[in-house]
């Protein structure tokens, strides 16, 4: 009985990790992203394609901000789970 308790912990430590390496990734791409955006504002003197790039701007710092709030719900589950 013991030894599937600890199976168990053990499967659910490695998706917690899969899932934080996945979320990692996600803020990775999502940041590059940003950055390009912002070297795209930077450079348009359009109003339109200024309009466009603070859209995108806003959407990734949103999408950003979800990753941030993800790997914190995560490490506080596996908080809670070590105890």
């Amino acid at each position: 009985m013991a030894e599937a308790v600890r199976f168990n912990r053990r499967k659910a430590a490695e998706r917690r990790e899969e899932e934080r390496r996945q979320l990692m990734e996600g803020m990775k791409q999502t940041r590059d992203q940003l950055n390009y955006a912002y070297a795209q504002f930077n450079i348009y003197s359009d109003p339109d394609l200024v309009d466009a790039c603070v859209y995108e701007i806003n959407a990734l710092q949103s999408r950003y901000s979800y990753f941030v709030r993800q790997v914190k719900l995560l490490e506080a589950a596996a908080q809670e789970g070590a105890v």
